[in-house]
């Protein structure tokens, strides 16, 4: 567990220990590594080593260490950096001679590395969708179990497909029996509800959304995943594959401006409207948080039990790094509701005896 206070780290190198220590337990050693190794680029003449170095912002609340990260791991994508390939094996451990491999690319491509720190990583991961899967299927013993979905910070929309998707929550089985996508978290506590929902509608937007059908776009988002993290490679493969048979319903949007929109649709009678995202809401100018709040808190105090409202959270706790789902519902009173604990990367699902309820302003 983080201490309080982690996502505001300020000092770079601290961050980059942090995020190495983060990723070693989250069973990626060998790209811990390689951020390791970032301690060593930050000290050289190179663009992004100076701009590692000067950086102002929070580092870990700006993903930092993660944007250099995914940015070597293309170059060995591409076939440019074979020589992290025993790296990525597991077959080199020393760090020393790590760091001496991440010095020498970063001099051979730093005009090519530097864009890679101007913007979060796009980690979108299909396992967390597992998350979402298991709140839908609690809520469907609360509002109407016909679900019209709106995804915000979608990145390339893999999670905007999970109507395709097939998963097995602790036994429990949702989703089209032969689908190309098997979720199956390891899965802790009890199941979540076994009911039958329906999802009518499913789409998403992104400030910068990246199109899948594009292989040029595609092995940039592939970057973003752990080496190490060889389930995720599959995964993502098995997103690509389903978007080129059918894209996700995906627009480029604000998601400050789209959420209002979304919500001034028309609303269609024995439907719940729900607002969904993961791992993205720490990326969002405080402005921004606190309109969709706004905008969702509005809305719901006008829905009805034929047309419910409904949030759902997969989100870093800022003051603990822990990732929690949480689920807000309207007509009821719409207070936040945490219902499980889960891996960043969807590897794992610890589902809670009983929700909690937090804190208003939670």
């Amino acid at each position: 567990m983080a201490a309080p206070g982690a996502m505001e780290i300020t000092d770079v190198a601290a961050a980059i220990r942090w995020q190495h220590e983060h990723t070693t337990r989250a069973f990626a050693p060998c790209t811990a590594r390689v951020v390791l190794a970032e301690l060593a680029i930050m000290q050289t003449d190179t663009a992004i080593g100076q701009r590692i170095a000067a950086w102002q912002r929070p580092s870990l609340e700006d993903a930092l260490p993660l944007r250099v990260a995914g940015g070597l791991h293309h170059l060995f994508l591409t076939g440019d950096a074979p020589e992290l390939g025993p790296v990525y094996s597991g077959e080199l451990t020393d760090q020393a001679a790590i760091d001496a491999i991440a010095v020498s690319l970063v001099q051979r491509f730093d005009a090519r590395l530097s864009p890679w720190l101007d913007g979060p990583p796009q980690t979108n991961e299909a396992g967390r969708s597992a998350s979402i899967m298991g709140a839908l299927l609690w809520l469907a013993g609360h509002v109407v179990p016909r679900f019209d979905l709106n995804e915000i910070g979608a990145s390339a929309g893999v999670n905007t497909m999970m109507d395709r998707y097939r998963y097995d929550l602790g036994g429990v089985r949702a989703g089209p029996e032969h689908s190309p996508m098997q979720i199956t978290p390891e899965w802790k506590g009890p199941p979540p509800p076994a009911t039958t929902i329906g999802i009518h509608s499913i789409r998403g937007s992104d400030i910068a959304p990246v199109d899948l059908a594009d292989p040029v776009q595609a092995l940039r988002l592939k970057a973003y995943v752990w080496a190490d993290a060889r389930e995720r490679m599959a995964r993502i493969d098995a997103a690509i594959a389903l978007a080129g048979q059918q894209r996700p319903d995906l627009v480029q949007a604000d998601a400050g401006e789209w959420v209002p929109q979304m919500l001034a649709r028309p609303h269609e009678s024995g439907t719940t409207r729900v607002l969904y995202h993961s791992i993205m809401w720490q990326y969002l100018p405080a402005a921004t948080r606190a309109a969709i709040t706004a905008a969702m808190e509005a809305a719901g105090a006008l829905a009805t039990a034929d047309q419910p409202l409904a949030w759902i959270r997969l989100e870093t706790n800022r003051q603990t790094f822990r990732h929690e789902l949480a689920v807000r519902y309207w007509p009821r009173g719409g207070e936040w509701m945490q219902l499980a604990e889960a891996h960043p990367h969807g590897a794992w699902v610890e589902w809670y005896d009983q929700p909690r309820v937090l804190a208003k302003g939670s």
